[in-house]
Formats: C-alpha cells, structure tokens, sequence
C-alpha cells in the first residue's frame, strides 16, 4: 500500500505513513516512535527561557508534546509522555532546564501535555491536523488542557492564589503558545500535503 493510500484512509495519523509490512516492524516503528517522542519533548525542553519574576519557564516542551500527539495517535502519544513523565519523575533530568522530579512547581504543566497529547492524538485521527483550521483548533484544545492542570498544579506548589497563578503561569505565555500554533499550523497540514503528493 503506498504512502499516499495510507494518508488517505481515514483515522491515519502522520505515524502511520512509515512502512511496516509485518508485525515485528509494525512493532519496531513504535517503540522508535515513542521512544523518539520522548527524547524529542525531553531535547525541546531545554529550549528554555525564564521570565524574570515568574515560576515557569517559556520552553519549546508544549510544542513539542502536542507534536507528539498529532503525529503519533492517542495511543503511541500517551506510551510516549507517558515514559517522558515516569522517567523525569525517576530522576532523568529531561524537564524543563535540566529539572526532574514531581516536586517542581511546573511538574502540573508535564502532566498536563500527557493529557493534552493523547487528546491531540484522538482528534488528528478524526482529521484535526489536516487543514489550517482544523490544526489551529487541535492545538487550542490541546493548549488549553496543558493549562486547565497546569495553572492550579502552580497554585498549590507555589502557594498562590488563583488570580496570581493565572496571572503568573497562563498570561505570560500566551503569546508564545499563539507562535507554536501557528507553526503547527504551516507544519502539519504541509506534512499531509507532501503525503497524498507521492505515489
């Protein structure tokens, strides 16, 4: 079946496009892929910038984990963050700048985009990364759940009230988020045009 017929078929997600012709493969891409996914959201996590004066740092991680889901499905995603999580938890200092552990006031935003990425993951199946629109919408909703756990996380690590939590660890970033959208949005539906290009 060429690449093109796979990016077709409905419930394909970009993951799905590589070859894997038997079930040892099939196998092998997947472990690739969610061991991959991690070490991808681990790398862009260090693409960190502190604002002076906040908690949490602008990192490159969300992008990275709402890639993850849209790429791989709900289901590689979630073994994928899911092993982002465990492994930082367990002392891999893979979170943002170099951090690990649950202890950290950001540790809520980690769990967050395990969330965010396997609801990313379920809605690229129903075709959400495939129009600029719909990829736009995917991302907001994916953003959105990061926020939804990670913004009270905040506020009881860091002992604040709702209002600075929201002030401190949502408003900051929005525009950065906007800029990630908006590149989600040029990247994936490109990478579903270049599939259904070849034969």
């Amino acid at each position: 079946m060429s690449t093109a017929a796979v990016g077709a078929r409905p419930g394909a997600v970009l993951a799905d496009v590589l070859p894997a012709t038997t079930l040892s493969r099939s196998v092998a891409r997947d472990v690739a892929l969610v061991l991959g996914g991690a070490a991808l959201t681990g790398i862009a996590a260090q693409l960190a910038v502190q604002p002076p004066g906040f908690p949490v740092p602008v990192t490159g991680q969300t992008f990275a984990a709402l890639l993850v889901g849209a790429g791989l499905g709900a289901q590689r995603a979630l073994l994928s963050l899911g092993l982002y999580l465990v492994a930082g938890v367990a002392g891999v200092p893979w979170f943002a700048q170099g951090g690990h552990g649950a202890g950290m006031p950001a540790f809520g935003y980690v769990v967050g985009m395990l969330l965010a990425a396997v609801v990313v993951g379920a809605l690229a199946r129903r075709g959400g990364d495939r129009s600029v629109l719909r990829t736009a919408g995917t991302m907001a909703v994916g953003t959105a759940i990061i926020y939804a756990v990670g913004v009270p996380y905040l506020a009881v690590a860091a002992d604040l009230g709702v209002g600075e939590a929201v002030t401190k660890g949502l408003v900051p970033y929005l525009f950065g988020d906007a800029l990630k959208a908006a590149l989600a949005m040029a990247a994936l539906p490109t990478a579903w045009n270049l599939v259904h290009r070849r034969p």
